[in-house]
């Protein structure tokens, strides 16, 4: 028998638009998994999109291009400012369906690149204003961002090199809820708890970043996991178990349906991004900034152009200013 699901989670307002970079400090964390949950999770209250941010050939996500009519990052004209319209049919629209749950109305987005295998590669940029400034133009109010880089490492890096990087860049966005992803392991609590301590060491507002530990198995978690997890309750905005699905160990992002705890455990991160955001900034959401197109940096004579790089690439450079951009919506 089909059952409704009846987690709701609260209305963003139109002129909102929040940040949920879903980082980890490790591969093989779930994080790929927690951004389409958080998608699916986020959709029902707001207009969602997921970027991806991971190189062609190393990311999940262009396989769910395959056979539909979107070409991804590599349509976004590097001659001409972008339209809302022409930012949006970039994208393939996801629903997320349970097993054994009736599938809800509820749709997102996806923005990936989706060439061939054997294409250039896009020149993808770095700078998290960058993309910010891309979901501004797409309208979305709520943008998931399915990010690469080793959180710990980066912040080492930024901070031996003197230089805000990709981790600072991401919590400094307007209205950012970061979500940080650990397999529920020993090693991978080991891990997170790292983590964790590293942005404690550069004051990074842990009280609005969101844990999701997520199972690779059925069953209990290992008594490490539970201690690190109550521990970290206390710490952050919330700790989510996201549990083992036969569906994605088999299918990954190919799976047609997710066991409905599954789907639940997505509603549970939705519901906890949110408290956190508005905890911090009250309720509701304030109106969103619209960010200024970011000053270009200098490019070497041996870069390689490519589809979309040229504009994109260039808006890779610079701080988020917060001031009307020149963008176009149709």
């Amino acid at each position: 028998m089909l059952r409704k699901r009846t987690d709701a989670v609260p209305q963003l307002p139109l002129s909102a638009r929040l940040a949920v970079p879903v980082m980890a400090a490790t591969g093989g964390s779930g994080r790929t998994t927690v951004a389409r949950l958080l998608g699916a999770g986020l959709a029902s209250c707001g207009s969602t999109v997921v970027m991806d941010l991971a190189p062609r050939l190393s990311s999940p996500w262009p396989a769910l291009l395959a056979g539909q009519q979107a070409g991804g990052l590599a349509v976004l004209p590097p001659d001409r400012p972008l339209t809302r319209s022409a930012v949006q049919q970039a994208c393939v629209v996801q629903r997320t369906h349970a097993v054994g749950v009736e599938a809800g109305s509820g749709a997102w987005h996806l923005l990936s690149d989706g060439q061939d295998w054997h294409a250039r590669p896009l020149d993808l940029p770095e700078n998290p204003a960058a993309w910010y400034q891309l979901a501004a133009i797409g309208g979305w109010q709520a943008v998931v961002a399915d990010t690469v880089h080793p959180l710990a490492h980066d912040l080492l890096a930024a901070r031996c090199a003197g230089k805000t990087r990709r981790t600072r860049g991401w919590y400094e966005l307007p209205f950012s809820v970061p979500v940080l992803c650990a397999a529920a392991t020993a090693q991978g609590m080991r891990s997170l708890q790292q983590a964790v301590m590293v942005l404690h060491a550069e004051g990074l507002p842990l009280r609005r970043t969101v844990v999701a530990l997520v199972a690779t198995r059925a069953g209990r978690p290992p008594v490490a996991v539970r201690a690190g997890a109550a521990m970290l309750t206390s710490r952050t905005a919330a700790v989510v178990q996201v549990p083992h699905d036969p569906h994605v160990h088999a299918h990954s992002l190919g799976a047609a349906r997710l066991h409905s705890r599954t789907l639940q455990a997505g509603d549970r991160l939705a519901g906890a991004v949110l408290d956190a955001a508005h905890a911090a900034w009250g309720r509701p959401l304030p109106d969103a900034p619209h960010p200024a197109p970011i000053t270009p940096a200098p490019r070497p004579a041996s870069a390689l152009p490519g589809p979309a790089a040229a504009s994109f690439a260039t808006a890779s450079s610079g701080a988020p200013a917060l001031a009307t951009p020149a963008v176009t919506a149709s």
